[in-house]
């Protein structure tokens, strides 16, 4: 066996998906394997030729007997068995959202709430992040993108942080992102909606970026905001963060803060040692509440 990988983290973090992922790049993957047979299951694959690349999804569902397997790697250390962890996480309120919309029971919780069970969960499973090699926090990912952040690490054997940054458009008057880490008012810059021939255009057309920083405030802002995030995102990642939300806000999201999000993501996608992306929350909302 060339490669093991054990998938773990949190119970509504994505650690089916990651399993299905890495089966479709080659794994031969097993799911909730007793923690006295993974030991085994090791050593055979290791002696063996007919699995090369093995994963191993382990989590809280193994009880008691998840305690052992810290002496488990602390033995395959010993030994010299190379292996690595990959670790799904997400935020509290997501994965209560998760298990709301699924009306799934959480499997510490009993008949307390959600948020009992992850808070459990987060201490029992402490020790495996602290040794994880990969720590992907799932809060804001498409299942694509999380196939994409796998195959960078698996397939593409890119050097991977575990910062993911999101920079996000929204527009005031929807709510502020409940996930943002960061929000950002660029309301004072000239709102093309305003204009009759820039109305029903968004911050992804060049009309209305050029509207928008037209004069010197548009670019005076960009640049203090590229260098804050340029400060910022280095001292996070020392921190041990791995979720940002950039949230930058306008009062529909359709115009100033697509535009804003669009230049500064341009700013940060050269840069290595972080995941990025873009979304633009309310960039069409107002074409849908028209329609209706």
């Amino acid at each position: 066996m060339q490669e093991l990988v054990i998938v773990t983290g949190m119970s509504g973090a994505g650690k089916t998906i990651a399993l299905k992922i890495l089966e479709d790049l080659g794994f031969y993957c097993v799911d909730n394997l007793p923690i006295p047979l993974v030991e085994k299951f090791a050593q055979l694959a290791a002696d063996g030729d007919t699995i090369r690349r093995a994963a191993l999804g382990l989590d809280i569902r193994s009880g008691k007997e998840l305690n052992q397997l810290d002496q488990v790697l602390k033995d395959w250390k010993a030994q010299g068995i190379r292996y690595r962890i990959l670790f799904l996480d997400a935020s509290d309120s997501t994965l209560i959202k998760r298990y709301k919309e699924t009306r799934r029971a959480h499997p510490l919780a009993g008949r307390g709430r959600v948020d009992q069970g992850i808070e459990k969960e987060r201490g029992s499973l402490a020790f495996l992040k602290s040794e994880a090699d990969y720590i992907i926090d799932t809060s804001t990912l498409l299942t694509r993108e999380l196939r994409q952040e796998l195959e960078k690490i698996f397939v593409e054997n890119q050097q991977f942080q575990n910062m993911f940054v999101t920079i996000l458009s929204f527009g005031f008057k929807y709510g502020i992102p409940q996930d943002a880490d960061l929000v950002f008012d660029v309301r004072f810059l000239p709102n093309p909606y305003y204009e009759d021939d820039l109305r029903f255009l968004t911050g992804e057309d060049e009309g209305v970026r050029d509207y928008v920083m037209r004069g010197k405030t548009g670019g005076e802002f960009l640049k203090l905001l590229c260098g804050m995030m340029d400060f910022l995102i280095p001292h996070y990642i020392e921190e041990g963060k791995n979720q940002l939300v950039v949230a930058i806000g306008c009062t529909g999201g359709k115009h100033r803060s697509v535009t804003i999000a669009r230049a500064l993501y341009d700013h940060m996608k050269g840069e290595k040692g972080y995941g990025l992306k873009m979304e633009h929350r309310d960039i069409d909302k107002d074409n849908r509440m028209r329609q209706r």
